[in-house]
């Protein structure tokens, strides 16, 4: 028997916890330790131009940033990822290659460059890729058959009440698990992408006009590509005109920039155009929101939550994350609760959903099961307040977004899941 005075205190119970929280305040990593940016002024860094024209767009371009830091040994994986297997080209803005490698010694760095989170998802390479498996036999380009769905080009109405207006077929960094992959970015030696066809001023009178005599239709995502791509003034008056329709109650724009270039969302005609759009939108009872895509918080920096609040500011409601599940990345507790904890306690940005990553080609090395997916939800439950705690969902095909736990039937030894839905989709 234990004596009372012998029994653990509640502290040292705590201390026992699965995970254990600790406030880290979020940096700026120092980008002068590359050697193509050593003389970049913080005015610079800060300066969305320079941003977009100084992005690595290919394997010269990283040579000249990072100097002597990778070793040739890495190019020749990443050349064999980049012809063989590789769904999106090589897009990544000095913002987010600043958050690789952040604290490694240049002896050490190319052995931490590849075992970078960041790294595995923003600029893939051959070794990454599953050896006997790269591609899930059912994976497809449109693995989510939104084109299929369309109502107008880049209109997807999927959902009875909501819309996906993708306005451009462009990103300011590519994602290597992109679920747009056969639309978005430039074709790769493996994928000869596909085009939007319709001028842009053509294409959003075509949304217009059907979101006005489809008054079901209350919720638009307008997204991509990204809406960072999209020219201000035009975005402007997209949203001006969705406003404009008396049936449209809830608005999200959806901007992985707000992460990889957040100096696009703190320029100042951005920012006064937002508030522009955001005062409208309150004064007509329509809630806009702003969706990111943060997968690790090694991207939550001090400019990324500079932009957050700038938006929030100026009267955006909420500014919330999706992230995506990959191993190697985040599909961790400690990984999900500190990405988590960065973005809802250090950046304002709302943990919302993290996505099973969907079954496009040569996916299979990030994606995780749905059992795998079940545990991690259930790991992350109790920790962040509950409006904050993220829903892992997984995409149907088919069928639409659904949480890991609501399926009908799964196979756990075969992997096969079934799922159900409630409506029909826009092709049914």
């Amino acid at each position: 028997m234990t004596a009372l005075h012998d029994a653990p205190t509640a502290l040292e119970r705590l201390d026992r916890q699965p995970y254990t929280y600790e406030r880290r305040e979020l940096v700026e990593p120092d980008w002068r330790r590359f050697p193509g940016w050593s003389h970049v002024t913080e005015a610079q860094w800060r300066d969305a131009q320079w941003q977009r024209v100084n992005c690595v767009k290919n394997v010269k371009q990283l040579r000249k940033v990072t100097g002597d830091l990778l070793n040739e040994k890495f190019y020749d994986d990443l050349a064999a990822d980049q012809e063989n297997f590789a769904t999106m080209s090589m897009l990544i803005p000095p913002q987010m290659l600043n958050t690789m490698a952040v604290d490694a010694a240049p002896a050490d760095f190319t052995d931490a460059f590849l075992a970078d989170p960041v790294r595995r998802y923003m600029l893939p390479v051959r070794s990454d890729r599953d050896p006997r498996w790269p591609s899930h036999p059912h994976s497809q380009r449109d693995s989510l058959h939104e084109a299929e769905m369309w109502v107008v080009e880049g209109l997807t109405h999927r959902y009875p009440t909501k819309v996906l207006a993708e306005m451009v077929s462009t990103c300011p960094q590519y994602c290597g698990h992109c679920t747009r992959m056969d639309l978005v970015g430039n074709s790769t030696p493996l994928i000869d992408k596909h085009k939007l066809s319709l001028k842009p001023v053509d294409r959003q009178d075509q949304m217009i006009e059907y979101l006005k005599k489809t008054p079901g239709v209350r919720d638009v995502v307008v997204s991509g590509g990204d809406v960072a791509n999209v020219p201000w003034p035009q975005l402007e008056s997209f949203l001006m005109r969705l406003l404009d329709i008396e049936t449209v109650r809830d608005i999200r724009l959806a901007t992985k920039a707000l992460a990889g270039l957040p100096q696009h969302w703190i320029q100042p005609r951005v920012v006064e155009g937002l508030e522009r759009v955001a005062r409208t939108a309150s004064r007509r009872g329509v809630n806009l929101a702003i969706h990111t895509h943060v997968n690790h918080a090694q991207s939550v920096t001090p400019l990324v939550a500079e932009a957050a609040r700038t938006a929030l500011e100026v009267g955006v409601r909420d500014v919330r994350n999706q992230g995506v599940l990959m191993k190697g990345v985040n599909a961790t507790p400690d990984d999900l609760l500190d990405l988590c904890f960065a973005l809802q306690g250090e950046a304002n940005i709302l943990p919302y959903y993290f996505y099973m990553c969907d079954m496009i080609p040569n996916a299979e090395h990030w994606r995780v099961s749905v059992w795998e997916a079940q545990e991690l939800q259930h790991a992350i439950m109790g920790y962040l307040p509950g409006y904050a705690t993220p829903r892992i969902v997984c995409d149907v095909p088919y069928v639409g977004k659904r949480w890991v736990h609501q399926l009908a039937e799964y196979d756990r030894e075969l992997g096969i899941s079934y799922w159900t839905k409630n409506y029909r989709t826009g092709i049914e």
